[in-house]
């Protein structure tokens, strides 16, 4: 059975005549229901709100509130499959993430006080570093779809085509309960200040304000930025939950090769600590290239090499292709002309 709380809602926007608080509630009780696996009660809720209202005479009004929700096309859905706890998180940050969590799994205690829990996360820091990957997680511990959007199929030359298409895809992310998210979030949420955008990034930006001051909470928003200065002021201060995943310290560096390893029945001749000097990465995302290249190289040996060779082999490909990148760089600024 949908919420009480819907319900009562659903009476009081009907009672007034209130389109939209109706729409935004039915949406709602929709997800409510899909949550609880009753599909056929969701879908049929969805079908009312897609359907036209019908004429009631010449030069009746049509309701413009209840719109077709096309805004799929602007996403695309992934079943998520890293745990939390397969993350190297600061403390601080593991903790944030397991009260969002805690929130969200406990939302009916927060209502019964007349609270919502917090949904809507940002993620700042260097490229390669897990935003991304907490962003799956999250899904994952919440046993959410995980909805990345599509710039390509949302940014559009057009003028104020991109605000309506952000509008449709919201309208579609408030039917379901999940983890919506904004990779390269600064793309979209520009500071309006910026005296080389034109207006079409303000209508975008105010577009995008109003959606997510209207996301009902059990649709967690996650958006990443590499570059958080870039945000418009408002767009920043809309987000209940910040976080900054820096670069990772040599210790967490450390503890991620020691547990690499241990997927590898063989010793491979090097410490955790040695290895990750070795290598030498400066983010998670290279030190998981390493090894994905080593688990491939392992694969296709099939036994004719031992895992000390392997790795051997790989560090000295690693270290030989750095340094002719390196002379590459050095050989290419040294060829810039001189400034005058």
């Amino acid at each position: 059975m949908a919420r009480s709380d819907l319900i009562v809602d659903l009476v009081k926007a009907g009672v007034s005549g209130d389109q939209e608080s109706a729409r935004v509630t039915a949406e709602a009780i929709a997800a409510n229901e899909r949550a609880k696996k009753h599909t056929v009660v969701a879908e049929r809720i969805d079908r009312v709100l897609t359907t036209p209202p019908r004429s009631t005479g010449i030069g009746s009004p049509r309701p413009s509130s209840l719109r077709v929700r096309d805004g799929s096309g602007g996403i695309q859905r992934r079943h998520p499959e890293r745990s939390l706890s397969s993350l190297f998180l600061a403390k601080s940050i593991r903790n944030a993430c397991h009260e969002l969590i805690e929130e969200q799994g406990r939302a009916e205690v927060l209502r019964a006080h007349s609270l919502e829990p917090r949904h809507r996360v940002l993620l700042t820091g260097p490229p390669g570093n897990g935003k991304t990957s907490l962003a799956e997680s999250l899904a994952f511990e919440l046993a959410l779809p995980l909805f990345a959007v599509r710039y390509d199929a949302v940014v559009t030359s057009y003028l104020g085509e991109t605000a309506q298409r952000l509008r449709r895809l919201f309208d579609y992310v408030r039917t379901e309960p999940c983890v919506l998210f904004f990779d390269e979030f600064d793309a979209i949420g520009k500071e309006r200040g910026d005296l080389h955008e034109t207006g079409e990034i303000k209508r975008v930006v105010t577009t995008l304000l109003l959606q997510l001051d209207d996301l009902p909470s059990y649709c967690i928003l996650v958006a990443a930025t590499n570059h958080p200065e870039l945000l418009d002021r408002a767009t920043w201060r809309r987000f209940e939950i910040k976080l900054e995943l820096g670069r990772p310290t040599e210790d967490h560096m450390t503890d991620y090769f020691a547990h690499r390893l241990r997927e590898f029945q063989e010793k491979s001749g090097y410490t955790a600590k040695r290895l990750r000097s070795a290598v030498s990465p400066k983010s998670f995302s290279e030190a998981e290239d390493f090894f994905l290249d080593l688990h491939r190289r392992y694969a296709l040996a099939q036994g004719n090499l031992t895992f000390r060779t392997l790795v051997k082999d790989r560090v000295k490909a690693r270290n030989d292709l750095s340094e002719q990148q390196s002379r590459y760089i050095t050989n290419d600024r040294s060829t810039d002309p001189a400034p005058s």
